[in-house]
């Protein structure tokens, strides 16, 4: 069978591991976590980086540390993961689900737009499979709507994009910036995430409840509650030795996706990902959606390409019609046909580092034999 992902794991990796073993740093102190802090955030352009557990806990540490008012809203994107809307929960918060675009699966500037209310506060753009968000409108609309942004770039590590003709890296944007360092991301600490930020006092807020909120003056008398959202050195190891070679790994990433594209090209059927001008795509997942001339749905051709070999998985069910938060009331009657769509006809394919050029072959085969037949 050849997976959806496996890690990418060199000797470097195991030394720096290694060396948090020898030396008995194996917890959430030591010189690792401050240079995989500091080196993730001078990538992606910004100030300051707090490293956690993973990215999920990232989302939830960035929408608390905001201190938004009881009730407030968040505009997200419903084609994502529910870690997204949990987190605004988990603040207080209700998620306004919006449509994506139809060709990128990233949030619609025009749906967030016709979203605002007296309530809103908060946009979370979203860049799915390695597409960047259009930063550009949307920065444009919280500005005018003076909300915070925070910027999920768990799925995009090192994309780009152009705003008033300037490039910039996905994780660069809006108030916080949230990673996550999973096991199938292109930059991986097992589990893990970031919340990177330019502002100083946000800053000292999300590493103060990312740690119990220990007192300044004496360790074990707490004024505010916190979390221990900590991440362990050994797995800042990992990330330190990734963000080395971060180039070369984007690079492969690259050719992955530039290879899927011009070796599925033309299959009857198969809409293809894409890159828009003003965004440079790291292809983290390999997405690909059937189109309605196909007779059956991407869960019928999950199980045909299974038998092949090939193992995939599916898209995201959008935030509107997940059962656990349609029981809590929300999105009542919400209709967004682009994400319903989508969610049926998508998955993506094996698109780990570490798949090669004939496993892709392999792949592609399949793909081509289930949809000719």
């Amino acid at each position: 069978m050849i997976p959806v992902n496996e890690p990418w794991l060199t000797e470097t990796d195991q030394a720096y591991v290694a060396e948090c073993v020898r030396t008995g740093w194996i917890s959430s102190a030591g010189t690792f976590i401050d240079r995989f802090e500091r080196g993730w955030a001078d990538f992606c352009g910004r100030k300051h980086g707090v490293a956690v557990a993973n990215g999920s806990l990232a989302l939830d540490l960035a929408v608390e540390s905001l201190k938004l008012e009881p009730g407030f809203e968040a505009i997200l994107p419903s084609f994502t993961i529910i870690s997204c809307a949990q987190a605004i929960l988990h603040a207080g918060g209700v998620p306004v689900a919006v449509d994506c675009d139809p060709d990128t699966w990233c949030i619609d500037p025009a749906a967030v737009l016709k979203a605002i209310t007296p309530k809103t506060r908060l946009l979370m753009p979203i860049h799915i499979y390695g597409h960047p968000a259009p930063m550009e409108p949307l920065l444009e609309i919280a500005k005018q709507h003076g909300l915070k942004v925070i910027e999920d770039a768990a799925e995009a590590h090192g994309g780009e994009v152009c705003v008033k003709g300037d490039w910039r890296r996905t994780g660069s944007f809006g108030d916080a910036s949230c990673f996550s360092f999973y096991a199938n991301k292109i930059v991986t600490t097992g589990e893990g995430g970031m919340v990177l930020t330019d502002d100083d006092a946000l800053a000292g807020e999300l590493r103060a409840r990312r740690n119990l909120c220990f007192g300044r003056q004496r360790r074990f008398v707490h004024e505010e509650l916190g979390h221990n959202f900590r991440l362990t050195n050994m797995q800042a190891a990992l990330g330190v030795a990734q963000i080395e070679r971060i180039e070369t790994i984007l690079e492969r990433k690259r050719w992955l996706g530039k290879t899927y594209s011009e070796r599925l090209q033309g299959i009857a059927g198969l809409k293809l990902p894409v890159e828009r001008p003003w965004a440079r795509n790291v292809w983290w997942m390999y997405g690909i959606e059937l189109e309605e001339s196909v007779p059956f749905d991407a869960e019928e051709f999950a199980r045909r390409l299974k038998a092949k070999g090939v193992d995939t998985r599916p898209f995201f069910l959008g935030m509107h019609e997940q059962p656990a938060l349609k029981r809590l009331g929300l999105f009542k009657d919400l209709h967004l046909p682009v994400t319903e769509r989508i969610a049926r006809r998508g998955l993506y394919l094996p698109s780990g580092l570490t798949l090669s050029e004939e496993q892709m072959g392999l792949v592609v085969k399949a793909v081509r034999e289930v949809l000719v037949s």
